[in-house]
């Protein structure tokens, strides 16, 4: 089956298992887990030697390429924080540092998870991958939840989510969020990396894992960044079905949205196949596999995939919900016999009671969240662009909007409404001819506070100042409610994605 086919058949907001695989990708500064601890090694012994002794001492028996790395990393910290406490003023003068300062502070963490932190905690991607990653980030409207082993923010920066570690999985709101299940480097404490790390996150995974399994019975599940036979695949088959019968329809159901995305140097392979997977102490299960290089046809389908409500407007009702169950004063009100109703009829409003008829995002809601709506492609909230009144002097970012929706019946309308009133703009006198960038003109004392916009506007459409530097500007504005946030995201707007002279496009 090709991928369009396997990904189009979801009915559900798909969850991400996000592995090593996927930082190593698209990370300089990322490691495979005996990468991580031999580059720690080497940087505190100057050879390999030491490192190579540890994994032979902990080699499991019958099986030369598999190593016990929990005890691994257990020795190495113990071996880096003697060493480096006995080196006070040395290579890593800045950890020492750190660990004294937090111990004044009565903050208990050790010299070698600091380490792993400072190592980690910047991700410095690869700009070859820039394109690739740009398609990931319009699959998130579109991704539930997200499950991760990797201790680096990668992944929950670029889809906006809210980490979640250690005790937080238990109490949180499964939409929108990652779980960081092995730790991050913005809490080093959690981090797990050795035995008795382990040891105390079975002890209490128990919790986890129930939360985990409500996730993967109702949603696709699709691994990334991991092998075949990885421990963490095996270890959710073997959650899954070891409380979900395995001949039932229930089990089938999972096993149809399961799906395992296996790097492929090179392979622009589009083909899911079955795989079958021996699971210790359990009947050989059988998953979906699809064996590629090709991430980004993989993502460009995962972003197309046309679901009835997104998945961040399902996290807002489910806040609303939790706050409904906490008590409070909160209105429910049912219009009908909702039980005799088919679920295509039915609608889910929730708002004040004076604007009880909003239907989506106005507006002013689409030109706060500008950026996010191009960056994911959001096809289902810009199909309603028609149901909105704009009116004459209103601005409304009406180009970037139509590259991604196309057809809109009232989009020639919309344009010259916006190209009017930017030719306005465009006739306003120049007041900064010098200034080539958005902070040479807020720096400059002669032009006053109330012509800062217009002399902004007039660097945009004047070529000085450089597009690059206006988004920067825009995302950091702190009121996008302002008339002048609105003034320049239209020119930008323009500029950006209006293809045609200004006065060549207006219609009478």
């Amino acid at each position: 089956m090709n991928i369009s086919e396997f990904i189009s058949n979801f009915k559900n907001h798909p969850v991400l298992f996000v592995g090593t695989g996927i930082s190593l990708r698209y990370l300089h500064n990322s490691f495979t887990w005996d990468g991580l601890l031999a580059y720690i090694s080497h940087e505190l012994t100057e050879n390999d030697e030491y490192y190579l002794d540890l994994k032979y001492a902990h080699h499991i028996d019958g099986n030369n390429k598999d190593f016990d790395f929990p005890k691994v990393a257990t020795e190495l910290e113990t071996y880096f924080n003697q060493t480096v406490k006995q080196d006070r003023n040395g290579k890593f003068k800045e950890i020492n540092d750190q660990f004294y300062e937090n111990m004044s502070k009565g903050i208990t963490i050790s010299r070698f998870r600091l380490y792993i932190v400072k190592l980690l905690q910047r991700n410095h991607l690869k700009e070859e991958m820039a394109e690739e990653i740009n398609g990931l980030k319009k699959v998130r409207k579109n991704i539930g939840s997200i499950v991760t082993t990797n201790y680096d923010t990668f992944i929950e920066d670029i889809f906006e989510f809210k980490p979640l570690i250690g005790n937080e999985i238990l109490l949180s709101n499964p939409y929108g969020s990652v779980y960081k299940i092995h730790g991050c480097v913005e809490d080093s404490s959690k981090i797990i990396i050795t035995e008795k790390d382990y040891q105390l996150f079975e002890e209490k995974y128990e919790l986890i894992r129930a939360q985990l399994l409500s996730l993967f019975i109702h949603n696709p599940i699709i691994f990334v960044g991991y092998n075949i036979g990885d421990k963490n695949i095996k270890s959710i088959l073997k959650t899954i079905f070891t409380y979900v019968d395995i001949s039932t329809d229930v089990a089938e159901k999972i096993r149809k949205n399961f799906l395992l995305v296996e790097y492929d140097k090179g392979s622009v392979n589009e083909e899911v196949v079955e795989h079958d997977i021996d699971i210790d102490g359990m009947a050989t299960i059988r998953i979906n596999k699809i064996k590629t290089d090709n991430y980004k046809e993989i993502y460009e389908h995962l972003g197309n995939l046309s679901l009835p409500v997104s998945a961040m407007d399902i996290r807002k009702v489910q806040n609303i919900v939790k706050d409904i169950y906490a008590g409070g004063n909160i209105k429910v009100s049912i219009t009908e016999d909702i039980e005799g109703l088919k679920n295509e009829d039915k609608i889910l409003a929730i708002g004040s009671q004076k604007t009880i008829k909003y239907e989506y995002q106005n507006a002013q809601e689409m030109m706060i969240n500008y950026f996010s709506i191009i960056t994911e492609a959001n096809h289902q909230l810009l199909k309603l662009i028609e149901k909105h009144r704009i009116q004459s002097g209103q601005f409304f970012p009406i180009f970037g909007f139509s590259e991604i929706q196309s057809g809109l019946s009232n989009f020639e309308k919309l344009k010259n409404i916006q190209l009017r009133k930017i030719k306005v703009l465009e006739e306003s006198s120049d007041l900064a001819r010098d200034c080539n960038s958005i902070q040479e003109i807020l720096d400059d004392y002669t032009i006053s506070q109330s012509k800062k916009v217009s002399a902004i506007v007039q660097g945009v459409l004047r070529n000085r100042i450089h597009l690059d530097d206006m988004e920067s500007y825009l995302k950091s504005y702190t009121d996008k409610k302002h008339t002048d946030y609105k003034k320049i995201l239209c020119v930008y707007d323009y500029k950006k994605y209006g293809t045609v002279p200004i006065k060549k496009h207006l219609v009478r």
